[in-house]
């Protein structure tokens, strides 16, 4: 992992610099979280998919294709293949009997739970590698980041 040097001087931190820095490492820690809770029976898509469906509750193909920013037939391909595992179920829209709900089996809820918490477990293990002082730190970085969110 490359550090970079601290910044001598308070006011030279620019705010487009930061927010570089700042997308950069949160890009780094999902991809981490991701990786801790996987494994080769799915793909980064399919637990994506999975993740999203463990916050929503049910969906439909073409509202989580458009969530992860995906093509409809990609999408259908990545339920199909939830499917195939016993993840999800799909059932008719009873107000609409064009469009299919999608929704978490319980292995697919316990998948859900378990990259939770391998995840959690991983950030927990590389909290443990830093002292109080960078520990505050990081406290009340996350406290100023959830200001930031609506």
């Amino acid at each position: 992992m490359t550090e970079k040097p601290p910044v001598a001087d308070a006011s030279a931190v620019s705010g487009l610099q930061t927010a570089l820095d700042l997308r950069a490492v949160v890009a780094r820690l999902l991809r981490q979280f991701r990786e801790a809770g996987a494994d080769e029976t799915i793909t980064p898509s399919q637990a994506s998919a999975l993740a999203r469906l463990g916050k929503g509750g049910v969906s439909t193909v073409s509202a989580l294709a458009t969530a992860e920013r995906v093509r409809p037939q990609s999408m259908a391909a990545t339920v199909d293949a939830l499917e195939t595992l016993g993840l999800i179920t799909r059932s008719q829209d009873p107000g609409d009997g064009r469009r299919q709900i999608i929704e978490l089996t319980s292995a697919g809820r316990a998948r859900v739970e378990g990259q939770k918490d391998a995840a959690a477990a991983w950030l927990e293990h590389a909290l443990d590698g830093l002292d109080a002082s960078e520990l505050r730190t990081i406290s009340a970085a996350t406290a100023l980041l959830e200001r930031m969110l609506p």
